[in-house]
């Protein structure tokens, strides 16, 4: 069950940059800018690729997918998706690039998302940039909700340096 997890994601662990050997000894394509306002080219939100990661998962490194992935489990670093769902019992400590997440666990770091919803679970500490923000009486906030334009989220390459 732990493989079908991860079937259509792809875990990347100790990169030093994109477009080096990883530990396979295998090259690793550069990652390429995506746009967070509409979902990937020739693909309708219902034909998108669903990934789980299961409460007994924990990914350190970078979780990259083009659809969407449910996590339930923990995931130390970065997550690049179309969407993201942070269940009641997940856990991402990291930067979550996506076009639309939608936050029910916790999480310590930054979002970069056109669309974000915080349910009444929700545990956050960090920022959140987003365009579109719909939070739930009862969503616990440690931190900022940044506003960024449309254009922010168009040609987006990757976070800026998190300051301390």
């Amino acid at each position: 069950m732990a493989n079908a997890a991860l079937l259509n994601a792809r875990v990347v662990r100790n990169i030093a940059a994109a477009g080096k050997n990883n530990r396979t000894g295998t090259i690793m394509p550069a990652s390429q800018p995506r746009t967070l306002v509409k979902p990937p080219q020739g693909r309708k939100d219902t034909e998108l690729p669903m990934s789980h990661l299961a409460r007994s998962l924990t990914v350190r490194g970078i979780l990259d997918t083009d659809g969407e992935v449910h996590v339930q489990g923990r995931v130390l670093g970065q997550i690049n998706a179309d969407r993201l769902v942070l269940g009641v019992e997940g856990y991402v400590e990291g930067d979550v690039i996506a076009r639309d997440v939608h936050i029910l666990g916790r999480l310590k770091g930054r979002v970069f998302a056109y669309n974000v919803t915080l349910d009444s679970s929700a545990d956050i500490t960090g920022r959140i940039f987003h365009h579109t923000v719909t939070v739930e009486k009862g969503a616990k906030i440690d931190g900022r909700m940044p506003w960024r334009p449309l254009n922010f989220f168009e040609s987006f390459e990757q976070p800026p340096e998190a300051q301390p």
